[in-house]
């Protein structure tokens, strides 16, 4: 018998797309495999669906993770990904599995963070489930958007001398993730202490606990008239999505590690915890950026744009995928990502 550990999660996801039936419906534009699935709308929009779970334990720890915090992150991170097919959203559905430890009024601040995500990204909450659960709590949210026909972007859609951009900036979420868990460890240790979480670390515990999709970016785009060639967003750590990326387009990818945006929180807490903040960008995970691609000349109008970032450009050679240092060192791309509490 084969074990999942040996194909892993996105080794798994394809068994299963390629076992997948050809689509039996016309209106089934783009199934598994991109950040969204697309099918027909009407004559210029395409719909898109996306669906994350959280299981707790796994993604979340409720230690340290406030359940306000977290309903706004499971709407947040479902976003995210109609946000990576250049779409916007427009409703969701929450489900729940509930163990008997939680009360009504733990649900109820469950719910007012997923309330105030639906207001700030102008989602309507339409439906869900609730059912009993015997491993803590569970929670599967499922995104609808819709995307105009002429700009909807994939993963697979990239070019060679595409220019690789990034929005705001990588890291911060994972270093966070490692400081919420050096507390809970000194908290285990000794219960009456009082937690020593300084306010310049807000910035790392909010990027963690309470991230933000980037919808903002996707009507900046079309303000600009610049519609991506690729994009998918940053769940898993740079290094895997870009490799994502250049796998399903066909093309190989330089990087400039000086280029890649690390705010100044991450590099002090990375050097507190004796680990390379350009590690925890590119392997980290959990900031809910956006990686996209675009044409050279469209670059020019996002040059001066002060949330995104231009760190590398993309290759004819699916085999060069290329980490390049200020130094003229280079060394190879790999996707390993440390997991994290990662959806």
């Amino acid at each position: 018998m084969t074990t999942i550990d040996s194909i892993g999660e996105f080794g798994l996801i394809d068994r299963i797309r390629t076992a997948t039936e050809t689509p039996q419906q016309p209106g089934t534009i783009r199934g598994i495999g991109d950040d969204a699935a697309v099918f027909a709308l009407n004559d210029t929009e395409y719909g898109l669906i996306s669906t994350d779970m959280l299981l707790e334990g796994i993604h979340f720890d409720l230690t340290y993770t406030p359940l306000k915090h977290l309903g706004y992150k499971a709407v947040a991170v479902n976003v995210s990904d109609i946000a990576a097919m250049n779409g916007l959203p427009t409703q969701i559905t929450v489900s729940l599995g509930l163990s008997s430890r939680f009360t009504v009024e733990a649900v109820d601040e469950l719910y007012a963070g997923i309330r105030a995500a639906c207001a700030a990204y102008k989602v309507d909450l339409v439906g869900g489930d609730t059912t009993a659960s015997r491993s803590g709590l569970v929670i599967s949210v499922s995104v609808l958007g819709t995307v105009p026909k002429d700009r909807i972007t994939y993963r697979n859609t990239a070019q060679p001398n595409d220019v690789v951009c990034v929005t705001g900036d990588l890291g911060a979420a994972y270093l966070g993730l490692q400081l919420l868990e050096r507390e809970k460890q000194e908290y285990l240790a000794n219960p009456d202490m009082q937690p020593s979480l300084s306010e310049e670390r807000a910035y790392l515990m909010q990027r963690q606990l309470r991230p933000d999709a980037r919808t903002d970016i996707v009507h900046e785009l079309r303000d600009l008239d610049i519609t991506p060639t690729a994009m998918i967003d940053i769940s898993d750590g740079l290094s895997s999505e870009i490799l994502h990326l250049c796998r399903q387009s066909g093309t190989g990818v330089v990087l400039f590690d000086e280029n890649i945006p690390i705010d100044d929180q991450a590099h002090l807490a990375a050097t507190e915890f004796g680990i390379s903040a350009l590690t925890a960008a590119l392997n980290g995970g959990e900031d809910y950026e956006l990686l996209f691609t675009v044409r050279p000349q469209a670059f020019e109008s996002l040059k001066n744009h002060a949330r995104i970032t231009a760190i590398g450009y993309l290759t004819a050679d699916p085999a060069q995928t290329i980490l390049a240092t200020k130094a003229g060192q280079q060394t190879r791309l790999r996707a390993q990502g440390w997991g994290g509490t990662g959806a």
